[in-house]
């Protein structure tokens, strides 16, 4: 729900930033990656005419508190210059914690520094590929092939008998399997399309929901995540949630989700060969749970290379047996769909951030004043549009703070 048209706010804003007028007409909007990143140019020479400062290569590391009657506020940020290896402190009232879903030094600093978060569910799975033309076909029928109707989605969805849900996410027409990953060791798969959308293939992410309770939570899982001091220490503190209950979203360590995505990224480094090609199978083979050993008609887009394998390890054996039956499902739907050489490359992680850190009815968070947590990484947004219009009711709520208070100070 959008009563006040935030949405139709924040397209416009990024037509006038150089995106694709057409946005603000389509049901289905798309700027495209290239395009994208001349919109995000622009809007970045805006807010430094308007007096903002954009610094790059800075790696926010602590977060200042005081505490007066019990209640923790913001006095300022400390920022290590990668460039320089030197930090520098700004001080500052009340900040703006705008993550990406994928900022995990930041997530544990604000752990460390006894910021309200909770762990919660995201999914996981394979990116699959198809020829465009196969979904087209099946798609628009005899019309495929039109310049009008363009490169045709899909959106689907399964409920497996295990309980589990399976679903297509970031559909990317016409577009590319990308490398994802932003540690060394891992492998991570995402999409994307150009404004064209008339690369070869068609390719969405086939995910299935997880939750807090799936999550590991032994010393190993944790020492093997986050090192080993740093490890047993979070290790120690997830026992001492847990206290022999069941996990939750409420009991489990916030951290938990991040344990359960560096397992699965590690082991898709180690099955693609350690040298950053990702995992990869036919889903004829996934099917009949034998290695590929062959591409077949697909060729897969993801640089630098597939390497093929089994992937019946590459995820919990819950998500595999719900992915094998949600195929044949989707291909009743959509003629093709579990065509015997489309290719599953693994795995996708990054479909939502792992951890949400709870914000009040002022868009602060829920036990530091001051601090406003936004966007994708907090759990505010799911993608640029939903993250422009959080941003858009942060920094109203900013306004509405800093009038009360009669404070003139800007945010950082």
């Amino acid at each position: 729900k959008d009563p006040r048209h935030l949405g139709r706010k924040v397209m416009e804003e990024f037509v006038a930033a150089g995106a694709p007028p057409e946005i603000l007409m389509e049901a289905h909007p798309h700027i495209g990656t290239f395009k994208l990143v001349r919109v995000v140019e622009n809007l970045r020479a805006r807010i430094i005419a308007l007096g903002g400062e954009v610094c790059f290569r800075q790696q926010v590391t602590d977060l200042h508190l005081e505490t007066h009657n019990g209640v923790q506020q913001v006095r300022g940020l400390r920022v290590l210059d990668l460039a320089s290896g030197h930090s520098r402190d700004f001080a500052a009232r009340q900040v703006v914690m705008a993550l990406g879903h994928s900022a995990r030094d930041t997530f544990a600093m604000l752990h460390a520094r006894g910021v309200a978060m909770q762990a919660k569910p995201f999914s996981v799975g394979f990116r699959i590929e198809h020829p465009q033309g196969v979904i087209d076909r099946a798609r628009w029928g005899r019309h495929a092939g039109n310049p009008v109707l363009g490169a045709a989605d899909y959106k689907l969805v399964h409920h497996a008998s295990n309980g589990r849900s399976v679903y297509s996410f970031c559909m990317c027409p016409g577009g590319t399997v990308v490398a994802a990953t932003s540690e060394p060791g891992r492998v991570v798969t995402n999409g994307m399309s150009q404004y064209s959308r008339n690369e070869r293939n068609a390719n969405a992410g086939i995910v299935v929901g997880i939750d807090p309770a799936d999550y590991p939570h032994d010393m190993d899982s944790w020492v093997a995540a986050f090192g080993t001091e740093d490890g047993a220490h979070y290790a120690a503190q997830s026992q001492e949630l847990l206290a022999g209950a069941k996990p939750s979203a409420t009991r489990a360590h916030p951290l938990s989700g991040i344990v359960f995505q560096r397992a699965l990224e590690s082991a898709a480094f180690v099955q693609g060969g350690e040298s950053y090609a990702a995992p990869g199978q036919l889903v004829g083979d996934f099917l009949a749970a034998r290695a590929s050993t062959a591409f077949g008609g697909v060729q897969p887009s993801y640089r630098p290379g597939v390497h093929l394998t089994d992937l019946a390890h590459s995820l919990p054996a819950y998500a595999i047996a719900a992915i094998r039956e949600a195929l044949p499902v989707f291909g009743r739907k959509i003629k093709g769909f579990d065509m015997a050489d489309a290719v599953l490359t693994g795995v996708e992680t990054r479909t939502s951030s792992p951890l949400k850190v709870p914000r009040g009815e002022d868009l602060q968070s829920s036990n530091v004043r001051g601090l406003y947590p936004a966007g994708e990484g907090a759990s505010y947004a799911g993608g640029i549009l939903s993250a422009g219009v959080d941003g858009i009711r942060v920094a109203e709520a900013l306004a509405v703070a800093n009038a009360s208070l009669g404070n003139l100070e800007a945010p950082v």
